[in-house]
């Protein structure tokens, strides 16, 4: 089981219901986000492109952050997903700084880092994480692609798609159809 998350760029409107659901579901401070909207403009007047894209912790295949991290707090659990262990994270920054795609911080008050963690808590429970489940243009699927019969692993057969620095050689598991 690989869980991976699919954005459709073509459906998504950058109006950041996902960031306001992430940091009500994960009781993110004030100032901080554990995913965010990013705009992309490509092209020269009159052959503009613009691309809407949610982005967060890519949960890596080959994940720096875990590599770096001094005492084993950043980790991959079931499924790929990466996470980091407060309890056991001393706030040195290594993973801040490995990270290709920017998708940790220092928690303010607790000193520990923090990221996305694909609302683990909810994938347990078969719940979709909550960017996902209130996402209104349902341009969100997540899912595990070693099941040929998950909208997810259709969905990467049937639709053309990159990822974010691939040069990074990071193997993301977060995908944007294109």
């Amino acid at each position: 089981m690989r869980y991976v998350m699919v954005i459709d760029t073509a459906k998504c409107v950058g109006c950041s219901d996902c960031v306001v659901a992430c940091q009500t579901e994960n009781e993110v401070p004030f100032g901080y986000c554990r995913d965010w909207i990013t705009e992309t403009v490509n092209g020269t007047y009159p052959l503009v492109e613009m691309e809407l894209r949610s982005e967060r912790c890519n949960h890596c295949e080959n994940p720096p952050c875990v590599r770096t991290c001094p005492t084993g707090a950043s980790h991959v659990a079931k499924g790929g997903i990466v996470l980091v262990t407060g309890d056991m994270c001393i706030g040195c920054g290594a993973c801040i700084e490995s990270c290709p795609y920017d998708a940790r911080y220092q928690h303010p008050k607790e000193g520990y880092v923090d990221k996305c963690t694909f609302c683990i808590h909810r994938v347990e429970k078969g719940l979709d994480p909550a960017c996902v489940a209130v996402c209104p243009t349902n341009c969100m699927y997540f899912g595990d692609i070693d099941d040929p019969n998950s909208k997810v692993a259709r969905l990467l057969v049937e639709r053309n798609h990159k990822v974010l620095a691939p040069e990074a050689g990071t193997k993301p598991r977060v995908y944007y159809l294109i």
